[in-house]
């Protein structure tokens, strides 16, 4: 059939079923760039006129090439409005990627997660790469510079790892890497946002165990006891000085964090931020104004001055600054010369120790995700009845959810943009609703719902997937086969000192078994009112071994592209597990306490050792959230939490339930039976 003839078949089923909005329903959601003239969806962005004035400033800086990473000047993952150049110039706006324009192309690398969204957002002046190492990058610009031509960057949105990788690959090529320390899609971008207003906040006494003074003695002790005798130690990430400090601020969307870094040594404290946005009162916290210079007093110092500063430190002699590569940007690193003033390593001490909770650490960041539960009980719960009304969108869901977030204490709103998302949309691992692409939920298809929160004492992640209908066997199973993974990991016990990235293919085996894949990672470190990955705790090949306190996600999947989409998420934290013989082993605890979908599961895939787990989850919901909601005044999310959370047996082809709900359901068998 033409497409001409489906789209007057869609418009005469319109007719019969009084749907509206045929061409929504119906429009082309991808661009097409080979066809007569290219197609472009409507939310694509028209870049050729940032293009060209991009092109001029490589002109003056004599440039053949200029890369545009998805990142800011503290290499963070997330990342405030003004610092999206990538997503400026190419219209995508997904969180990774690399973005590189010559005089002739513009091409943009991303991974398998915002494929389908990179064709949505950008134009046909946009070629799309599929292979987002450097090294791909890099041979492209290799077949697309000239020999003896100039690639720009800017040094302050390359880490030290990504500097070196492109060179390793141009050097031997007559192709050069050039810093261009002024960023010039900052010169383009006339109507680039401002430092978001706001002063910076510390946290409250009652929800802190170190206090800042603490804190700053404990990594000097481990300044003092490395071998390699540093003099100093250089924060960069985001999250290193608002840990350190305990302070809080607004700069990046859905992370409580602010610009700044921190120079420490052993006798002084040098932070560098925007210093009209610290009060009387926080200077007075930090000692900025009893004292001018000593081992407590803090000295604030311009943001835009760090790079001055710490030149003027390492041009003295017998100093040694230990910096923590992965959060480094080149632009710092370049200037501690000669190389016997640097010591490096991956993490920094402060991201390391930040990485393992506290004993008041670990207990509020529980009590946050028992509070964020009950929001997502009230979601599950009203969606079970609106759905099938057929007057709910996924976007009306993620502002519901995050509506029952706002009312729980201590609340400071979504740690993410929320990923609400059902039936093809789901298949985007990733995928944000907005006006353009929000599909209206029906029972007919499967809705996964990614979300989390921010809260004093915690930063929460949580994702479920539900199907209110009849779903498929291939979803139930895959349903079941994802759910097995997050278990299987949950429940494993492992020694001390294991990384995650060892115990990763359980999280898949399950799925492996029947030739199924997911294409993201299974998990990374969450914490205490900070961005919601928090590094370096996860199942990658750089994080680092599990220790006791430490908390990571749990969250393996399955997407079929087009269709639907399944994630199982959970937050555990990792405690001693006691063992027949052996000493020194850990295991996981769920903190997460959210019932998965019944419908979904099919009990005879699970091992009884499995359905076991499941059961004790179960009971730990039922008296941990019961309790909360109880304490809430919540009765009928607790009549719906314990509905939900009923015992599944260990035999049957379905989620079947305890003896006690067989016995009624038989009840009302033999009422129906004697009624008829």
């Amino acid at each position: 059939m033409t497409s001409c003839g489906v789209l007057l078949l869609a418009l005469c089923l319109a007719a019969l079923t009084g749907t509206t909005a045929v061409a929504a329903a119906y429009e082309r959601t991808e661009r097409n760039c080979s066809a007569s003239p290219p197609y472009l969806p409507t939310t694509a962005v028209n870049t050729t006129l940032r293009l060209q004035e991009l092109r001029v400033q490589m002109l003056l800086q004599n440039i053949s090439a200029y890369i545009i990473p998805g990142t800011d000047s503290h290499l963070s993952e997330y990342i405030a409005p003004r610092d999206a150049r990538m997503a400026f110039m190419t219209g995508f706006t997904g969180s990774a990627g690399t973005a590189v324009v010559t005089q002739t192309k513009a091409t943009l690398w991303t991974d398998s997660r915002y494929w389908v969204q990179a064709e949505r957002q950008m134009d046909c002046n946009w070629d799309l790469e599929f292979d987002v190492s450097v090294r791909s990058v890099a041979v492209w610009l290799i077949s697309e510079v000239p020999p003896g031509g100039y690639i720009g960057f800017d040094p302050f949105l390359f880490s030290l790892k990504t500097q070196g990788d492109y060179s390793v690959v141009l050097e031997s090529t007559n192709r050069s890497l050039m810093s261009v320390p002024v960023n010039l899609v900052d010169q383009v971008w006339t109507d680039r946002p401002p430092v978001p207003p706001g002063n910076l906040t510390r946290l409250p006494d009652r929800i802190i165990k170190r206090s800042w003074e603490m804190k700053v003695e404990h990594i000097r002790n481990q300044i003092r006891d490395n071998p390699y005798e540093p003099t100093a130690l250089l924060l960069s990430a985001l999250d290193e000085t608002a840990w350190l400090f305990n302070l809080r601020g607004n700069d990046i969307p859905y992370n409580p964090f602010f610009y700044s870094y921190t120079l420490l040594t052993m006798d002084e404290i040098w932070l560098f931020l925007h210093t009209e946005r610290v009060t009387e009162e926080l200077k007075v916290y930090l000692n900025a104004t009893s004292c001018i210079r000593g081992p407590l007093c803090v000295q604030l110092k311009s943001y835009d001055s760090v790079r001055e500063h710490l030149q003027t430190y390492v041009d003295q002699p017998g100093v040694k600054v230990w910096i923590g590569t992965e959060y480094t940007n080149y632009a710092l690193y370049e200037i501690i010369t000669p190389e016997e003033k640097l010591m490096t390593s991956t993490y920094s001490p402060v991201l390391t120790t930040k990485a393992v909770k506290d004993e008041t650490e670990q207990r509020i960041l529980r009590d946050a995700h028992v509070r964020d539960a009950v929001a997502v009980v009230q979601l599950l719960m009203w969606l079970e009845k609106a759905v099938p009304e057929g007057k709910e969108t996924e976007l009306t869901a993620a502002a519901y959810v995050n509506k029952c977030r706002s009312k729980q204490k201590d609340s400071r709103g979504p740690s993410f943009e929320t990923i609400s998302a059902s039936g093809p949309n789901a298949a985007l691992a990733h995928y944000s609703p907005s006006e353009e692409t929000s599909r209206r939920l029906t029972v007919d298809e499967m809705y996964l719902v990614d979300s989390g929160g921010q809260y004093l004492d915690g930063t929460t992640d949580i994702t479920r997937t539900v199907h209110w209908g009849t779903p498929t066997a291939m979803q139930k199973e895959a349903f079941t086969r994802v759910l097995m993974g997050n278990i299987e990991i949950s429940r494993t016990i492992f020694p001390s000192g294991t990384r995650g990235v060892n115990m990763e293919m359980l999280g898949r085996r399950a799925l492996w078994e029947v030739g199924l894949n997911y294409g993201h990672g299974t998990g990374h470190g969450v914490g205490n009112f900070f961005g919601v990955h928090e590094w370096p705790v996860g199942f990658q090949s750089n994080n680092i071994p599990f220790r006791i306190g430490m908390f990571t996600s749990i969250e393996p999947g399955y997407y079929k592209e087009n269709d639907f989409g399944i994630r199982i998420e959970d937050v555990v934290v990792i405690k001693p597990a006691k063992t027949k013989y052996g000493q020194n082993y850990l295991t996981f605890e769920t903190v997460s306490l959210v019932p998965y979908d019944r419908k979904l599961i099919d009990t005879s895939l699970l091992s009884s050792e499995q359905l076991q787990w499941l059961n004790n989850y179960y009971e730990t919901i039922r008296k941990l959230l019961g309790a909360e909601l109880d304490n809430q005044g919540l009765h009928e999310e607790k009549k719906w939490m314990l509905k939900h959370t009923e015992a599944f047996m260990e035999s049957g082809s379905s989620a079947s339930v305890c003896s006690s709900s067989l016995t009624l359901i038989a009840l009302a068998v033999t009422l129906l039976h004697n009624i008829i």
